[in-house]
């Protein structure tokens, strides 16, 4: 059996014994939108709550990251951006998210 192709957006759905597939509209807010988009929200984003509330998300301690690893990662959006940067930074990643900055005045 031949794994799915996901490169175009189209998952495979089970629909009892009837497969067929479902797409996403790319103007949709659940289509995804990349890798590269999301690297760019880690790097302008800025924490909403917490402790570092206002600091850059790619710019969080790895400590704080630690500790929603334990605990769990927010629901949402802003759940799944903090799990990218703890992934991240837990693969020496970083050096990726550098060009993505903004330089500091």
């Amino acid at each position: 059996m031949k794994p799915p192709d996901w490169r175009h957006g189209l998952r495979p759905i089970n629909l009892g014994q009837k497969k067929t597939s479902l797409s996403l509209r790319m103007d949709s807010p659940e289509a995804p939108r990349g890798e590269a988009h999301i690297l760019t929200v880690i790097t302008t984003m800025k924490m909403p709550f917490g402790k570092y509330k206002g600091r850059i998300l790619c710019d969080l301690p790895v400590e704080y990251l630690e500790w929603f690893a334990r605990k769990g990662f927010p629901p949402g959006k802003i759940g799944m951006l903090l799990s990218s940067v703890y992934e991240i930074k837990l693969n020496g990643l970083e050096y990726l998210l550098n060009p993505l900055k903004k330089p500091s005045r």
